[in-house]
């Protein structure tokens, strides 16, 4: 592999210029990833603020900091700070934390921010920043309620904008535009048959495992006449928050959207007992299948270690094992894993027939 430093873009339909050197290709792949964004917010620039690129630059922990959004970054670093003796203002437009995940579990995260001393600001826009001789000062409105909220330092967690600009995109025919980033079809290739795009340049969801996954399509169809599609991948994700947040799949509203009616079956922690021997009984395990059946199309997991857990949910979908087949798989006592396994052994006894479910009811009576 040759690697060469310096801007690149494409000069012509088989060569990219690199600080005036000219590389031919046959194929070629865009993977220039995207770049924190900030709000249009007067006096912000000025004032200054942080990233998810530049926070961990610094070298004093800041006695006051805002953080500008509730989105996963916002809440993992918000959390953070405060644990570290920040006194930390979360801010966000909408009404709830994680606007993507299902209120029941943002709540949950809510509530241990609380506990945490993290002052939550919902329904809250900043109208303008200033500098003060003492730091910053943020001038909000919460509802039509203002207020001016002083800081030392302010870190922005507005999403990621894609890096598009400056690649000659337009020489090769590659169609983008600066929100959703380069456009690509099902196989990651562009609308130039001959250049692919990977990561954050491409992709709605931009977590590094989806960057990585998108990167193993684009090797296999653009080297070795693969036919991979980026839609019959099942993507996790989590918030590394305290409790963690976890989900795969399809939320229950993406499913009723779509036409799909499902099931749910919900275990909360508090009746796991690992979960009560560790203190951890926060959260829970909640997981759809369609109706009738005992197939998965999506799960969400608040708890202490909900990225870890999340992994046996996504091994089923990719494999086709329904909740049927995990209520027969024997779980290690105790971990907080079988919660998993509690779900999949209520859906179990939805199985039982009223005839039977009657029996088992007086023979247990009669024991009794």
């Amino acid at each position: 592999m040759d690697v060469f430093f310096g801007q690149g873009r494409f000069a012509s339909d088989d060569t990219v210029e690199v600080d005036g050197r000219t590389l031919r290709f046959r194929k070629a792949v865009i993977a220039t990833g995207a770049r924190a964004v900030h709000p249009p917010v007067p006096g912000l620039v000025e004032a200054g603020f942080l990233t998810n690129e530049t926070v961990f630059s610094l070298t004093e922990r800041p006695p006051r900091l805002a953080v500008f959004g509730a989105g996963p970054l916002g809440c993992e670093l918000a959390q953070a700070f405060r644990r570290l003796g920040s006194e930390v203002t979360i801010i966000e437009r909408h009404g709830q934390f994680l606007t993507r995940e299902d209120a029941d579990a943002a709540k949950i995260l809510s509530e241990s921010f609380r506990r945490d001393g993290v002052r939550i600001l919902l329904n809250t826009d900043v109208k303008n920043v200033e500098k003060t001789p003492s730091g910053k000062a943020l001038h909000t409105a919460t509802e039509g309620r203002e207020e001016a909220i002083a800081v030392d330092e302010i870190l922005v967690g507005a999403g990621r904008a894609p890096n598009v600009e400056d690649l000659g995109l337009e020489i090769v025919g590659v169609q983008f535009d600066n929100r959703a980033g380069v456009h690509v079809d099902d196989r990651l290739r562009t609308t130039n048959p001959r250049i692919y795009a990977a990561g954050d340049i491409c992709l709605k969801y931009k977590f590094t495992h989806t960057a990585d996954a998108s990167a193993r399509i684009v090797i296999q169809n653009a080297l070795f006449w693969g036919r991979k599609k980026f839609s019959a991948l099942t993507i996790p994700w989590c918030t590394y928050a305290d409790p963690e947040i976890a989900h795969v799949g399809l939320y229950e509203r993406d499913a009723a959207e779509q036409g799909i009616e499902v099931t749910t079956f919900q275990v909360p922690m508090e009746e796991v007992d690992r979960a009560v021997a560790d203190g951890e009984t926060e959260g829970f395990v909640k997981i759809h299948v369609r109706k009738g059946t005992d197939k998965i199309v999506g799960a969400t997991i608040v708890a202490r270690h909900a990225g870890e857990m999340i992994s046996e949910i996504s091994l089923a979908m990719v494999a086709g094992v329904g909740l049927g087949t995990i209520a027969g798989v024997i779980h290690p006592y105790p971990t907080q894993a079988e919660a998993i396994k509690r779900a999949a052994d209520a859906y179990s006894r939805t199985r039982l027939t009223p005839f039977w479910k009657s029996a088992f009811a007086k023979l247990m009576a009669w024991r009794r």
